[in-house]
Parts: structure tokens; C-alpha cells; sequence
């Protein structure tokens, strides 16, 4: 057998890093994820599961299969929830299409949060990230929301406890 040499090595990386960024055309847009709604499913004594409405919204002229996604999300820049999902869904060409998805939260935190509004916080900024995947050969497309809750949207008057 022929040892594997240093050029045929790099040539190797070389295709497998440009399979890797094969999951959308070059010429697309990643998609964008962001949070439509948020529910309490279960509550624990260790953890609470969440309900997730996620938007997908597809900004390019061709339809973009989805076969999974793994995302964390943060509020006020700390971990909050993790979930995955093996939900599949076709996002149509200059449209939109919503996955519904669970997260698990532990209780550190949850408890970090109410801390937090029971301190007279009048916004709750938060981030949803990960990976949606296309189908491609190695992965998927990463993405990153951020966006922001204010109470007073709400009605929620101002230094009024929520709890």
C-alpha cells in the first residue's frame, strides 16, 4: 500500500473543507431564525422544558430543504435553554415557514432570571444561535438572533414587581 503523501493529504482537506460549505449554494443567503413565541411546558425541580415557535425565514429565490436544527438559547447574555429537533420542513423561496421545537432549561437558569426581574429589570434582551441543517454532507448553516423584550410593550407598568 501507497503512503499517503503531503500533497495528496492538503488536497484532501482542501475538498473536504469546500464539501463542508456545500450545505447552500454559493450564491444564497443563510436563512434567519428568530422567535415567534415562547411557552412553559413542564416545570421540574431540576429543569423546565419550553415550548419554541421559531421563524425561518428564507431571503433567497430558491426553497431551502431543513432536516434538523440544534440551538441555544441566551437571556440577558447568560445560557438559558438548549434544544435540538429532527423536524423537517421546506422554507419556500422568498417566504417563511415555522418549526416548533422544545428546550430544556435548568434551574440555575431560570432563578437567574427571575433575579434579575424581580430587581425592577424592564427588559429582557435574548439570543437564539446554533445550526440549521440542509441536508448537506457535512452540516448546515450557523445562525445567530438577537433581539429584545420590553415590558413596557407589554403594559407591564414601570417598578412594578412581575412575581
Amino acid at each position: 500500500m501507497k503512503p499517503i503523501t503531503r500533497r495528496t493529504a492538503l488536497v484532501a482537506l482542501a475538498t473536504l473543507g469546500l464539501a463542508a460549505c456545500a450545505s447552500l449554494p454559493l450564491n444564497m443567503k443563510p436563512p434567519e431564525v428568530s422567535v415567534s413565541d415562547l411557552r412553559l411546558i413542564d416545570v421540574g425541580l431540576l429543569e423546565q422544558r419550553f415550548g419554541l415557535s421559531l421563524r425561518v425565514l428564507n431571503p433567497n429565490d430558491a426553497e431551502i430543504p431543513v432536516d434538523g436544527l440544534s440551538f441555544t438559547v441566551e437571556l440577558n447574555g447568560k445560557p438559558f435553554a438548549k434544544g435540538v429537533s429532527n423536524q423537517t420542513v421546506t422554507v419556500p423561496r422568498l417566504s417563511e415557514a415555522m418549526l416548533e421545537v422544545e428546550a430544556v432549561s435548568s434551574l440555575s437558569g431560570l432563578l437567574r432570571q427571575f433575579g434579575a426581574m424581580a430587581k425592577g429589570q424592564e427588559r429582557i434582551d435574548y439570543r437564539i444561535h446554533g445550526t440549521l441543517y440542509t441536508g448537506g454532507l457535512f452540516g448546515g448553516v450557523p445562525f445567530d438572533q438577537k433581539g429584545e423584550v420590553d415590558f413596557a410593550d407589554l403594559g407591564v407598568p414601570a417598578g412594578t414587581s412581575r412575581f
